[in-house]
C-alpha cells in the first residue's frame, strides 16, 4: 500500500521528481509575470517613479509646524 512512499525515499527517484516539480513552478512564475497586458502596463508606469521631480511643498510659516516634520540635530 505504501510502496510509492518507499519509492520516493530513494534519492535516484526523488531528485528528478523534485527537478520536474521546481521547473514547473518556475515556468508558471514566468508565464504569470510575462503575460497580461494590464499588469505589464501598470509595471511600465512605475518605471520612471524615481525620476519624477515634483514641486516641493510650499514652506509653512515657522509657528505652524506639522507633527510629521523631521527633526534635525541642530534644533
Amino acid at each position: 500500500m505504501f510502496d510509492w512512499l518507499l519509492w520516493f525515499t530513494h534519492m535516484e527517484n526523488s531528485k528528478p521528481l523534485a527537478l520536474v516539480l521546481f521547473f514547473g513552478v518556475f515556468c508558471g512564475i514566468l508565464i504569470y509575470v510575462y503575460t497580461g497586458k494590464q499588469r505589464g502596463q501598470r509595471l511600465e508606469s512605475y518605471k520612471y517613479i524615481p525620476l519624477d521631480d515634483d514641486e516641493p511643498p510650499a514652506a509653512a510659516p515657522a509657528g505652524n509646524r506639522s507633527p510629521s516634520r523631521k527633526v534635525t540635530d541642530h534644533e
